[in-house]
Order: C-alpha cells, then sequence, then structure tokens
C-alpha cells in the first residue's frame, strides 16, 4: 500500500508541478520569441512551480504525504529550494544577459528601461518577491547561526514563505508572458492551496521546539 501511494504522489507531483505548466505553454497561443529567450522563459515557469511545490513537500502535507518517510521528504524539499532559489535570484540577470545574444536594443538600454519602469506595480512585485526569496534562501542555510529558537525560526520561515508566494505569484501572473486563463487558475489554486496548508500548520497548531528538521 505504501509503495502505491508513493507512486501516486509522484505521478501527482509530475502531472501538476511539470507536465501541466509546460503543456500550458506549449499549446497556448502566446506570441513566439527567440529559442533562447523562449528557453529562459520556460527555465523561469519551471523553477517558480518547483518552488510552489516546497510547499507540499513539507510536514504540513503530512496527510498527503503518507507512506513517504519525512526526513527524505524534507530532505528534497532542502535540495530543491536550494537550486531553485538561486535560479530565480538570477531572473531579473538573464532577462538583460539574454540582450547580448540578440540584435535591437542592448543589454545596457533594457536595463535602463527596466529601471525606468519600476513604478509599474508589476515589477515592484517582483522586486519585492526576489528581496523575500534572497532573506528565505539566507536565513535557511544559516538556521543554526541565527539567534532564534527552531520555533520562533519556523514561524518566521513561514511567514515569509507566504509573503514570498502571494508577491511572486501576483508578479507572474501580472508581468508572464505565458499567462491565460489556465495558467492563471493553475497559479491561483496551487499558491492558495499552499498558503492554507501553512497557516493551518503555523497558526492554528503549535509547534514542538524539539523538533529539529527543516520545515
Amino acid at each position: 500500500m505504501d509503495n502505491r501511494i508513493k507512486t501516486y504522489n509522484r505521478i501527482a507531483a509530475i502531472a501538476v508541478f511539470i507536465a501541466l505548466p509546460m503543456l500550458i505553454c506549449s499549446l497556448g497561443d502566446f506570441p513566439r520569441r527567440t529559442i533562447l529567450k523562449e528557453t529562459i522563459s520556460l527555465l523561469f515557469i519551471f523553477s517558480f512551480f518547483m518552488m510552489l511545490m516546497q510547499f507540499y513537500l513539507s510536514r504540513a502535507n503530512r496527510n498527503i504525504l503518507q507512506g513517504h518517510k519525512i526526513g527524505k521528504v524534507i530532505k528534497w524539499h532542502k535540495v530543491l529550494g536550494y537550486v531553485f532559489v538561486n535560479v530565480l535570484l538570477i531572473h531579473p540577470f538573464l532577462i538583460v544577459v539574454s540582450r547580448y545574444f540578440e540584435a535591437g536594443i542592448t543589454p545596457k538600454d533594457a536595463f535602463i528601461e527596466l529601471l525606468s519602469n519600476f513604478s509599474q506595480h508589476g515589477l515592484w512585485l517582483g522586486l519585492t518577491a526576489w528581496i523575500l526569496m534572497f532573506i528565505i534562501g539566507l536565513t535557511s542555510l544559516f538556521r543554526n547561526k541565527l539567534p532564534f529558537s527552531y520555533k520562533t525560526w519556523r514561524l518566521i520561515h513561514g511567514y515569509l514563505s507566504i509573503a514570498f508566494i502571494l508577491t511572486a505569484a501576483l508578479h507572474v501572473v501580472e508581468m508572464g508572458r505565458h499567462i491565460n486563463r489556465p495558467m492563471y487558475w493553475l497559479i491561483a489554486i496551487l499558491s492558495i492551496s499552499g498558503v492554507a496548508l501553512l497557516l493551518k500548520t503555523y497558526i492554528f497548531k503549535s509547534v514542538s521546539p524539539k523538533i529539529h528538521d527543516h520545515v
């Protein structure tokens, strides 16, 4: 039974967080660009959904993860988190650097244009999400060196994660080139469900200070 549950969970994770977003991108009527830009866009879409999956690879999702060893789940949570936080941190820079390989606007002009558009709501959301993600990655990496108890750190981590996913999701919806109705609802459902799981864990349930695993 446990092996069957593990198999179903893996299939569901691949279908929802990888196959479905890529299918929407491939079938959607989006303006096509160069291979380089499309590759970068797909990389960031993939990375965003991997970050969304982090909310489900945690103790908050214990009921669905029955049959899985929680230690291995947390290990994947850490590894995927560190990898895709780093990928998304270079997101603003790759947008500009990609101009080096194309005709038209120069990277310098692209950077100036990016800065001049900071009044746009979507760009401010992106900047906020980037800062929150940087703080989450940094505080996770140096958790043992912080002057907080595990209980306090876990609550901080949870609140930062909620703030990050909400601002990041709004940024993607407002600024993303691959947003249509199916993608919008997929992001909305996964984001709201992930936030609900964390709220249930961090706010409505007490957190034991004796637990020493990552969220």
